[in-house]
């Protein structure tokens, strides 16, 4: 196929440059320009570069970033990849879509629209549907959104549980990496040798989001998961990778053997197609006393595409007619630029690109 012209919408944010990581060399897509505001017009992506332990191909650290004008940006390519603040996201976006882009996004500004995915390929695929409902898709224009990184990470083992046991409530609390408050993160003194029992919003939108990601879509809308949400979150001092406490209180009785069984066999849509940054394992779950570990398990995921896809799950564990878990994600791979990247790929699967 003929490689389709994408943009990568703040170009010199942390997500932003996952975006260019992942779509350097890759099979459906090609990058036609890197975006940001004007204080960043005329430099370079290496000027601007703070990802670390990543290479990137000379032409791709020598590529300007432009000022990003809606019109420009639909004219030249068919898809965004956003990776905008949020207070810019929502306007800019819509403005996009309005004019024949289709954008997948990564910012939390139209994820509950109703008419907008949510969508995570392994948990409800389905979902994508929704995208042709929205009134600038008669003109190539529609938007994606994926889900916070932190809910991302635990929706989809959850799903897993969900489909063969039903769920009557979650508890999660989070232990996140400070790459999740974006470049350059929180000030030193703050994290340093300490845990911040405070992210702003996070909870609430742990809380919001997972209904509609889990939830059925029938006659051209969602309709909401029910159980019990609660959450609780917490700043820690790592780089990469949200380590996530899950309790579960299940729709049907299932011990621990059972529940494990279910998360290693689990694969949906994205492993049958073999999109490109799919994990061929979705959850991989570790039998090891002490896993997952950021420093272990981040990076989990295979073919090598996929490096940093795969939800690490260990210490599967049955108490008190409760089910534990703990689990480990990426948050700016698969909870942030991977996912968006792995919705796009679905799209293009299902021919709404």
């Amino acid at each position: 196929m003929k490689k389709l012209q994408v943009a990568v919408l703040g170009a010199t944010g942390m997500i932003g440059q996952r975006f260019v990581q992942l779509l350097e060399d890759h099979p459906y897509f090609e990058i036609g320009g890197l975006y940001a505001s004007e204080r960043s017009e005329g430099r370079s992506l290496g000027e601007v570069m703070k990802l670390k332990g990543v290479r990137f191909q000379e032409d791709t650290l020598t590529t300007k970033i432009e000022n990003l004008d809606p019109k420009a940006v639909a004219k030249r390519c068919r898809l965004a990849f956003s990776g905008l603040p949020t207070e810019v996201a929502k306007d800019m976006e819509s403005s996009l879509a309005e004019k024949g882009a289709a954008v997948f996004s990564n910012a939390a500004s139209h994820r509950m629209g109703a008419d907008v995915p949510l969508l995570i390929p392994e948990v409800n695929p389905d979902h994508l549907e929704l995208a042709r409902r929205q009134s600038t898709f008669g003109n190539g224009g529609f938007i994606v959104t994926n889900a916070n990184c932190s809910t991302t990470g635990l929706a989809v083992p959850l799903q897993a549980i969900y489909k063969k046991f039903g769920l009557n409530a979650c508890y999660v609390s989070t232990y996140q990496a400070v790459s999740g408050a974006g470049y350059p993160g929180v000030p030193s003194l703050d994290i340093l040798g300490n845990v911040v029992p405070f992210i702003r919003n996070e909870e609430e939108k742990m809380e919001e989001e997972i209904h509609k990601m889990l939830g059925a879509y029938k006659n051209g809308r969602i309709e909401l998961a029910e159980f019990d949400m609660v959450a609780s979150c917490a700043r820690v001092p790592v780089v990469d990778g949200h380590l996530e406490s899950a309790v579960l209180k299940l729709g049907k009785d299932a011990d621990a053997a059972a529940v494990i069984e279910t998360l290693e066999a689990f694969r949906s849509e994205p492993q049958k197609l073999k999109l490109p940054t799919a994990p061929v394992r979705p959850i991989i779950v570790r039998k090891e006393e002490n896993r997952p570990q950021p420093a272990a398990d981040a990076l989990a995921g295979d073919p090598e595409r996929a490096r940093g896809m795969a939800v690490s799950v260990g210490r599967v564990r049955e108490s008190k007619g409760y089910i534990k878990f703990w689990l480990l994600s990426h948050n700016t791979l698969r909870g942030g630029a991977g996912g968006s990247v792995l919705n796009a790929e679905l799209a293009v699967a299902r021919k709404l690109l």
